[in-house]
């Protein structure tokens, strides 16, 4: 019996050890990453040369042989008070030349990485990828589903509201 009791005790002791020394771990820290939506619009079309501003909502995306090649909106001039967990969480909207959402992703922002890392392997940003501005506006990616990323996926998603719903507003 006692031989049992040391063995647990010792097991249980090793277990606490492992625990605590996994919450001991750095936590990963919230510095500046600077995204530049034409960075990201390359990501779809590597031949993007430039964005010009179409309106007040709408950029057109170039290429490098002067053709139009897409659309693009961003919510960064717009969205600057909706906040996710360390600061604002832009996101940029990158579009074909028939107005179907190729890609969605986030601007510069402070968020810590690890949370969008998360975001971006549980498909967060694809909740809206094949859907035109006013399909978009209509689905609603639900945040609970992005566990541990939830402040910083309610952020994105206001602002992905917001920019669909402006974009809709003022079209091009």
């Amino acid at each position: 019996m006692k031989t049992l009791a040391t063995i647990l005790l010792s097991l249980l002791l090793l277990l606490t050890g492992i625990t605590s020394k996994a919450d001991d771990r750095p936590k990963d820290k919230a510095v500046l990453k600077q995204i530049a939506g034409l960075s990201v619009i390359k990501t779809v079309y590597p031949d993007a040369e430039s964005v010009q501003k179409a309106n007040s909502v709408w950029f057109r995306i170039i290429s490098d042989k002067g053709d139009l090649i897409g659309y693009a909106l961003s919510s960064k001039p717009f969205t600057k008070e909706i906040k996710g967990y360390h600061d604002a969480t832009p996101v940029v909207i990158v579009m074909d030349k028939n107005k179907i959402i190729r890609k969605t992703a986030i601007l510069s922002h402070h968020e810590t990485t690890g949370f969008i890392r998360r975001l971006e392997r549980q498909l967060f940003f694809d909740n809206w990828n094949g859907l035109t501005v006013e399909q978009a506006a209509k689905r609603r990616a639900v945040a609970d589903t992005y566990t541990g990323a939830t402040i910083s996926a309610n952020a994105l998603i206001k602002n992905m509201d917001i920019i669909l719903k402006m974009a809709i507003e003022d079209k091009l």
